[in-house]
């Protein structure tokens, strides 16, 4: 009976339990949901690639289906409220999230994933204020903008939110702060590229402390990043690279010991890295690379076993290779390049059996070069580049599988020790830069898979023979430029071999006589044979085999005839300082063949002549063009402006004459115009229009008139040299407007007029070398333009490049200007950024030197002189360290030779002569070195070198006043003031105490001589009455 009872309950309980579940044939989803939904479908549309598939059809979504059924939507299973909506990487356009969206209607809706479409659009209030429930929302690689609302802190629920690569979208200070307040579930928060340059980094302090993941690259953050965000308790992933405004400290300790990644990529860092990290046991990934650590790196990683990757790149790091580095087992990527990392690598290393990539080139590693380097069994490539490696390369005892070496800039010595190498697989092998010597062994020539081959810049020697080449049958690229011992065997044998691989050849600088013949047969593209003894000419034969030729150096050879250019295919052609000579120009440059692709086209330093063909405006393309140092002659035809791309015309130091065609002036694209040295005439077209123009050389012509008032146009110029030409105008102080312009050079013309009334308030900040010699500039010099040279006041900053033209990456042309100083004309290269000079003298200024001449630290050389200077120098030129070269010689100065100028260290030439200054020279340093003619014609300097010695606590002895009584005048008339004529007779000494003493001027000089016998009176009174006594 019992058991009776209990079936029937269970029965019961089953009829029960399957009448409150819908029967399998019902639907689930609410039809007002299921209407919301296809309303939705309406706003949208699926915009696919050709080859792109979408992860969710929602062309599939129909009435006839349960909505709970559809791709990507995913519903409650007892109330049937859709929960989950996934639209990503489905080809999808729209604005989902304005404010009439359907998508609001979903009160119960906890995860919303449209992340990887096209949805545009700003982000609607109603979505955080409707949605409440959500726990995931991710609306990533989209294109929503606008501020983010402030309705995001009502999600209180939510756990996860990926905004990221909205780069319109962004944060404002407030909106993230109640974000970081109220969202205290929030595990995961990713925020890649929005704009959050508003927020105050100390919100972050305000983050959930179950925040597992933050990630916050690319948000334009800016600041002090609070350590505390790394001592987050649960948190796993921290990326916040590349905001390089984001400053702060890699913490000492407490570290968040879950971590398992942690990107700082770029941004600005400081400080070391703490022995502390070698507590993060759960680490798997880090990149601080492109920070300003500093330090050394600790040897702390022997318990990071599950480490896999490591980047320290340009982190400033110096000290010794830590050693546990070596024993990381599960380490693929290793980067520690462009740091100062010292010392030698370990002998023996057993572990690294999983490393890919390894990265230690720009350091100053020294020592051996270790055979376990070249045995990891997964490692590919090996750049030990530009350290400071002398050798030996360790023999390699077992066949290895690496296939990319690079040893370059080192100095590793000796023979190349290939036959020790185990290389198999080689595919390219870069010992270039190095101090090898010796041959190239032939064993280098057995590398059968080898492509490319870089040995440039050694001591090799011995002879390259063409069946030695044929052995590679997969070399493409060959460059064993610089190794002046080297040369090339030109046998009649060569054209029975061919190479049809090589693309790029380089045998500048190794003797080579002769054109080589075994290269005719090849696809060649590249081909330098620069810096070699081939002599003769170019003829149609010898150009025969070279048509797919791309880029062709035959510079500084001794070539001396050209029958016709090689091939038709060229981009680059370089003849540069070769023996060419005649009209080249015009046999060349056949109408009928037009070199299309030509670019670059360089032929200075020869010997051509005749003049520039019309048919050189046939190069379309052409982008640099230099016919410098050479006879040519005429008139410089119009069409050149006519060449769109043309970054840089080089005319100069040729015969040049007539006018300077406007066309040419016009140009947009042009950076350098250098037409110096010709014989030019006629005024400067006034019809700059490029703000691309950097460099503009008319110096040394017959130009005349003014300086053009639009030069004012090129905005980015920074020389300007109009030396030695007719020019007649007053001082262009428009040029104060430009920005950049660092070269000034007006001398050697007709300038003339006043500096103060036209730079008084211009700025010329950039300015480091102004020449304004040799013109008739008069007035005092004002004082507000030495305050504003804020480039000569602060300490020069060497470029990291030469003051050089970029082509295609050539750097070719290189910029010079002529200064002179210590007493030579020189011609300086590489000066900008360098060398820093003011060259006034020759003109007609007057009045004293201003003080703040002193404050111009960097001047290299000041010359002042030759002009109406008076009073004495300031004793501010003692801050003048740098200063080389001083000349203030043929003016008025006066006084004493400031002791202050001792301390100019680096003085070589200094001119003090044909002025009227006094009293003993000052010896030390610099001053000990300098001779008599640094102060001829002063006749009241004493002491060293001089042979006038200095009595009278220094003073030079003065001769015995003779005074007598001047009837009506208040000053006994001193006859030294008469004296002073001697040298020069002595009635113009009368005359000039005559003139001195009845107008009273200079005044200075009437203060000088009542105090001198103010003086010398009483001290004769005194020594009158004690006699008497």
């Amino acid at each position: 009976m019992g058991s009776l009872c209990l079936l029937l309950v269970v029965l019961q309980l089953s009829w029960t339990l399957s009448s409150s579940l819908p029967p399998p044939s019902s639907h689930l989803c609410l039809p007002h949901q299921r209407d919301a939904l296809l309303h939705f479908k309406t706003t949208i549309s699926v915009e696919c690639d050709r080859d792109t598939y979408p992860k969710i059809d929602i062309e599939s979504w129909n009435k006839s289906i349960d909505c709970c059924s559809w791709e990507g939507v995913k519903c409650n299973n007892v109330t049937g409220h859709v929960i989950g909506i996934d639209l990503s990487h489905s080809c999808l356009d729209g604005f989902p999230l304005e404010n009439t969206s359907n998508l609001f209607q979903f009160h119960g809706l906890k995860r919303l994933n449209l992340a990887y479409n096209g949805f545009e659009g700003y982000i609607s209030t109603e979505l955080f204020s409707q949605l409440v429930s959500l726990t995931h929302l991710d609306l990533s690689y989209n294109g929503f903008f606008g501020l983010i609302p402030y309705q995001i802190n009502l999600l209180s629920s939510l756990v996860s939110l990926d905004l990221s690569l909205l780069n319109e979208l962004r944060f404002d200070g407030q909106g993230f702060d109640m974000l970081a307040r109220n969202l205290t579930k929030l595990r995961n928060l990713v925020l890649h590229e929005v704009d959050m340059s508003d927020v105050a980094l100390t919100s972050f302090l305000n983050l959930s402390s179950s925040l597992e993941h933050l990630s916050l690259s690319y948000c334009q953050l800016h600041g002090e990043f609070p350590t505390q965000a790394f001592q987050l308790p649960n948190l796993k992933v921290l990326d916040l690279s590349e905001n390089e405004n984001l400053k702060g400290y890699v913490p000492n300790r407490n570290w968040s010991s879950g971590l398992e990644l942690l990107y700082l990529f770029h941004c600005g860092f400081r400080g070391s890295i703490p022995a502390s990290f070698g507590n993060l046991t759960q680490i798997i990934s880090v990149d601080l690379h492109g920070n300003s650590l500093g330090g050394q790196i600790p040897d702390v990683f022997g318990n990071l076993r599950k480490l896999t990757s490591l980047s320290f790149s340009s982190c400033n790091l110096s000290g010794p290779l830590p050693i546990s580095i070596f024993n990381l087992t599960k380490i693929t990527h290793l980067d520690l390049s462009c740091n100062h990392l010292e010392g030698p690598f370990p002998n023996q290393v057993s572990e690294l059996r999983f490393l890919e990539e390894l990265g230690l080139s720009n350091n100053s590693i020294s020592g051996g070069v270790p055979s376990w380097l070249f045995t990891l069994p997964s490692l590919p490539s090996l750049d030990l580049s530009y350290n400071k490696l002398v050798g030996p390369i360790d023999r390699i005892q077992k066949p290895s599988s690496i296939q990319y070496v690079d040893l370059s800039c080192n100095n590793i010595g000796g023979r190349i020790p290939v036959s020790n190498f185990y290389l198999v697989n080689l595919i390219s092998l870069d010992l270039s830069s190095n101090n090898l010597s010796g041959p190239i062994p032939d064993s280098i020539f057995d590398f059968v898979n080898i492509t490319s081959l870089d040995l440039s810049s050694n001591n090799l020697s011995g002879v390259i023979k063409s069946d030695m080449l044929s052995k590679l049958t997969s070399l493409e690229v060959l460059d064993v430029s610089n190794n002046s011992l080297l040369s090339l065997s030109t046998s009649g044998n060569d054209v029975n071999y061919s190479f049809s691989r090589f693309t790029s050849v380089r045998f500048s600088g190794c003797s080579v006589r002769q054109f080589p013949n075994f290269f005719r047969s090849s696809g060649l593209e590249v081909l330098d044979l620069s810096n070699n003894m081939i002599s003769g000419g170019i003829s149609k034969w010898e150009a025969e085999g070279w048509e797919g030729l791309v880029w062709l150096d035959l510079s500084h050879n001794f070539l001396t005839a050209l029958e016709q250019f090689p091939g038709n295919n060229l981009a680059y052609l370089n003849l540069h300082s070769n023996l060419l000579r005649g009209p080249i120009l015009s046999t060349c440059f056949n109408p009928q063949i037009p070199f299309l692709q030509l670019g670059s086209f360089i032929i200075s330093k020869n010997k051509l002549t005749g003049n520039i063909p019309s048919s050189i405006c046939n190069l379309s393309s052409l982008d640099f063009l230099d016919l410098s140092k050479n006879s040519l002659s005429g008139t410089i035809p119009d069409c050149l402006g006519n060449l769109s791309f043309l970054k840089l015309m080089d005319l100069q130091v040729n015969n040049f004459y007539g006018k300077i065609p406007s066309s040419i002036c016009n140009m947009g694209s042009l950076h350098v115009l250098d037409l110096s040295e010709n014989s030019l005439s006629g005024t400067v077209p006034d019809s700059f229009v490029s703000n691309k123009l950097i460099y503009i050389f008319l110096n040394d012509n017959q130009l005349e008139g003014l300086v053009p008032p639009s030069s004012a146009n090129c905005t980015s110029l920074e020389v300007l040299n109009l030396g030695n030409n007719k020019l007649t105008d007053r001082f262009p102080h428009w040029l104060a407007s430009l920005p950049s312009l660092q070269v000034l050079i007006l001398r050697s013309n007709r300038f003339y007029g006043s500096l103060s009334h036209f730079i008084a308030s211009s700025s010329f900040s950039s300015l480091q070398i102004i020449d304004l010699s040799g013109n008739e500039f008069t007035g005092t010099l004002p004082t507000r333009f030495f305050r504003n040279l804020r480039a000569m006041k602060n300490k020069p900053i060497e470029r990291p490049s030469d003051s050089s033209v970029m082509s295609d990456d050539i750097t070719y042309y290189q910029i010079s200007v002529n200064v002179t100083t210590k007493k030579l004309e020189l011609e300086l290269t590489k000066i900008v950024g360098i060398f820093v000079s003011m060259d006034l003298s020759n003109n007609k200024f007057f009045g004293q030197i201003p003080k703040e001449v002193g404050q111009l630290i960097s001047l290299h050389m000041l010359n002042f002189s030759h002009n109406n200077f008076t009073g004495p120098i300031p004793t501010s030129f003692g801050n003048l360290v740098s200063l080389e070269s001083l000349d203030l010689s043929s003016n008025k100065l006066s006084g004493r030779i400031p002791s202050q100028m001792t301390k100019l260290t680096f003085l070589e030439v200094l001119n003090l002569s044909k002025n009227n200054f006094v009293g003993p020279i000052p010896h030390g340093n610099q001053f000990s070195t300098f001779d008599n003619d640094s102060y001829n014609s002063n006749i009241g300097l004493c002491g060293p070198p001089l042979s006038k010695q200095c009595i009278n606590h220094g003073e030079a002895e003065p001769p015995a006043p003779l005074s007598v009584k001047h009837k009506g005048s208040r000053v006994p008339f001193i006859w030294q003031v008469v004296m002073m004529g001697y040298g020069s007779g002595v009635v113009l000494g009368l005359s000039l105490g005559y003139i001195v003493f009845t107008t009273k001027r200079p005044w200075w000089f009437i203060r000088m001589v009542e105090r001198d016998w103010e003086y010398n009176f009483t001290n004769w009174i005194r020594r009158k009455r004690g006699r008497r006594n």
